[in-house]
Order: structure tokens, then C-alpha cells, then sequence
């Protein structure tokens, strides 16, 4: 007689109250913001946001449980259109005291949509009425940041709540359950549990499911040390996706890192991103965009050292050509930084659209042709290597325009320099009448 295979050990562990979910306390504990919201009695549709294995589908069980609603679940992965039709005619019906469903009491409906954010933004508007009069109570999960996932219209509809990744602490608890399960202690040293932790990334769901593994050993097995550990559990890969935020979370956290002139954390985060499998070169042209924008001309070395990390990448690949990306990252954290370049080009960008097409003056005009000679062009011309200092002191800014600064040096790096000669050059431009 064939016996039904025992449930995962993620599923025979999933909480039945919310008071037993872990890591989401700022959700579920007695202040939680769900808590308050079922106190008053007035659960909201919602977005759950948050990393995978924080338990998202959880709570939205829970939640129905607690309110008293039909719980309705669909994967925005593998429905459609009907689907959802579907799931909101059954919806009304039991809104509406079982009209189509003989026998079935007047219920409302919780509708649970996985991965929300991969419906396109029409799908998305099918929600919109059924939200708007009360058809489903819509909870939608997603990794993805709802600001760009979602469109605006769902969103002033929906309450967006952030699940966070577990920690070290609710990790732990999550293991002491699991042991309680399986009826015996996880043969781990205490180091290797800790690793065990670390491996998990925040991610409950993969935690359990390591515990699955290392449940299937032995009774007798002596306790795994860190090293055994690994080799027995495939090392998981860190949670990147270069097409989601993270992406872009992670390439911010080195340029501020570079900024902050934190070197050692500037190159974690290039780790990160490389571990992660990031483009190398990706990373490369936001290192030769920092040169510019927050170092400048207070070490112009800066950008070169930049682009010859791109080009030894270039030449010599992963993983060698690594090395060379790191070297910058080192330059530039340690570098002395300023950002006036890149206030400068702003300012003087700001004047250029406010002035429109003003020309330049007619002394710094070529003029290739007698016409133009005659018209004026080129004349009063100081060419200033025949003037006294080298400087003429006269005026490149159109006519009737006043003259603007826009490049202020920083007193750090070789801007210091850069601003004694600007110094001097005023103090002559003055003297000269200019």
C-alpha cells in the first residue's frame, strides 16, 4: 500500500497564529501595524513587499483566518485574464450570499496574488473596481520595489507594508523549531551553525530546507565543522538579480561607499557584485563617473586610473581582470574628493538655457573671410601668450551677459593649486580692468 509522502518540513513548520511568524514583529507583534489593523477591524487591501522566505503568503493566510475571509490564491506566473475573472465572479457570489454557489453563506474574499508585479499594467487595472467596491480584500506579494513594479492607480488603492529579511535571531528560532520537529539537535558545531545562518541569507524557507538535508544524516554523525558544512550543502548564491533593484541598490552602495571614502566597504560592495555576477564593466563605467563627479579635478589622476582599470578588464577578462577594478576602487575611496566639477557643469548649464543663443564675443570670433574681417570678427583680439603674465584678461562671456563662477575648488587635493591660480588670475583680470 503506497503511502503519502511526508509534507516538507518548511510546510509542517508554518506558523498557525500570526504571534508565531518570526522577523516581522513591526507587522505582527502586539504594536504591529497588522495587529492595530485587525484590532480596529478594518483590514485594508494590501502589498506585501519583501525578500523571498520572509513569510509573505504566510501572513496573508493568517490574515484571512483572523477576518474571517475566503482565502483565494493565484500566481501572477501562471495566471491570465481568466483567471482572475474567474476568481472575482466567485468572489461576488459569496459576497452576495452564494448566488451561483447553492449553499454557500455570505463570505468576503481575500485574494492572494504571488508576484504581483509580474502582471502587466493592464492586468494590474483589472484589480482597480473590484478593490474600489469591496469585491476582494487584494493582497499582493512581490520582491520588487511597488514604485516601479506597480502602477500608481493600484497603488493609492492598496497599503504597501515591508517584510524584512530574517535575522541572525529570527533564524535561530527557526532552526530551535525545526530541531523540536525532527525530535533531535542539527549535528552543527556552533560555528558551522552560525555559518548555516549566514547561508540563508534572511531566507527562512532556505534554512528549513537545509535543515531537511542535514535531518537525513545519520544519528550518530559526529557534529559538521564549517568546512563540512559546505561541502555537504551547495554554497547558495547571494540574492542579486541585475534586472531588480538590487542592481541598483548595491552599485549605490559603492559609489557612496567611494564617497564616504570608505575603501574597505567600497570594496565589499564590488564583491558583492561580482559574487552576485554583475558585468564587470557595468561596474567599471559607474568607477570612471565617480572619478569625474565626486573627485575632479582634486586628483585628475583619479579618471585615468579609472579608465585603465576598464581597459585592463577589457583585455584580460574575469577573473583577472578583476584585480585591476579593485585597484580603482582602492584609488578612488582613498582619493581626496570633490564634487565641484560637477556643480560647476550645473551651474553653467543652468546659464546656458536661461541666456538662450547669445553669441560669442566678436574678438574671439575667427574670421576666415574678408567679409566677416570687415564685419568686424576676430577684431581686438589678445592672444595671450605675447601678453604680460600670459593672460590677457579679456572677456569670453557673450556681450551684455555678466560674468559668472561656477567652478569653485574645494581647499582638498590639487584643487588646492587649482584655486591659487584661479586667485591670481582674478587678481590680474582685476588689475586689467576687465
Amino acid at each position: 500500500m503506497q503511502t503519502d509522502a511526508p509534507k516538507p518540513l518548511a510546510d509542517r513548520l508554518r506558523p498557525q497564529a500570526l504571534d508565531e511568524v518570526v522577523g516581522q514583529d513591526h507587522l505582527v507583534g502586539p504594536q504591529g501595524s497588522l495587529t492595530r489593523m485587525l484590532d480596529r477591524g478594518s483590514l485594508a487591501s494590501l502589498i506585501l513587499w519583501g525578500p523571498p522566505g520572509v513569510g509573505k503568503t504566510t501572513i496573508a493566510r493568517l490574515l484571512a483566518a483572523r477576518a474571517g475571509l475566503h482565502f483565494t490564491q493565484l500566481s501572477a506566473v501562471f495566471s491570465g485574464v481568466a483567471d482572475l475573472k474567474k476568481a472575482f465572479e466567485e468572489a461576488r457570489n459569496r459576497r452576495n450570499g452564494g448566488q451561483g454557489i447553492l449553499g454557500q453563506p455570505r463570505q468576503g474574499t481575500m485574494l492572494f496574488v504571488d508576484e504581483i508585479h509580474r502582471f502587466n499594467r493592464a492586468q494590474q487595472d483589472g484589480f482597480l473596481p473590484v478593490v474600489e467596491d469591496g469585491t476582494v480584500t487584494l493582497v499582493g506579494a512581490t520582491t520588487e520595489n511597488p514604485s516601479f513594479a506597480l502602477n500608481g492607480a493600484l497603488l493609492s488603492r492598496c497599503q504597501v507594508l515591508v517584510l524584512r529579511r530574517l535575522d541572525d535571531e529570527a533564524l535561530e528560532r527557526l532552526l530551535v523549531r525545526a530541531e523540536a520537529e525532527i525530535g533531535r539537535a542539527l549535528p552543527l558545531q556552533q560555528e558551522a551553525r552560525a555559518a548555516l545562518r549566514a547561508m540563508a541569507d534572511g531566507d527562512g524557507r532556505y534554512v528549513l530546507n537545509m535543515v531537511e538535508q542535514l535531518a537525513a544524516l545519520p544519528a550518530d554523525t559526529e557534529p559538521l565543522d564549517p568546512m563540512q558544512l559546505a561541502d555537504l550543502l551547495a554554497r547558495r548564491a547571494a540574492l542579486y538579480d541585475k534586472d531588480r533593484e538590487e542592481h541598483y541598490n548595491l552599485i549605490s552602495a559603492l559609489h557612496k561607499s567611494l564617497r564616504g571614502s570608505d575603501a574597505d566597504g567600497a570594496l565589499y560592495w564590488l564583491a558583492r557584485m561580482l559574487t552576485g555576477g554583475e558585468d564587470p564593466r557595468f561596474i567599471a563605467r559607474r568607477l570612471v563617473r565617480f572619478a569625474s563627479e565626486d573627485i575632479g579635478m582634486a586628483d585628475p589622476a583619479a579618471l585615468t586610473q579609472a579608465l585603465a582599470a576598464w581597459e585592463t578588464y577589457e583585455r584580460l577578462g574575469s577573473p583577472e581582470g578583476e584585480l585591476a577594478i579593485a585597484q580603482a576602487v582602492v584609488y578612488l575611496g582613498t582619493a581626496p574628493k570633490s564634487n565641484a566639477l560637477y556643480v560647476a557643469l550645473g551651474e553653467a548649464t543652468r546659464a546656458a538655457r536661461a541666456t538662450g543663443s547669445l553669441t560669442p564675443p566678436m574678438h574671439i570670433l575667427n574670421a576666415p573671410t574678408r567679409m566677416m574681417k570687415d564685419l568686424g570678427y576676430g577684431s581686438g583680439y589678445a592672444y595671450d601668450h605675447d601678453a604680460e603674465d600670459g593672460f590677457s584678461g579679456q572677456n569670453y562671456f557673450p556681450d551684455g551677459m555678466a560674468r559668472g563662477t561656477y567652478y569653485r575648488p574645494r581647499e582638498r587635493g590639487f584643487e588646492r593649486e587649482v584655486s591659487k591660480r584661479l586667485a591670481y588670475w582674478a587678481k590680474l583680470r582685476q588689475e586689467k580692468g576687465a
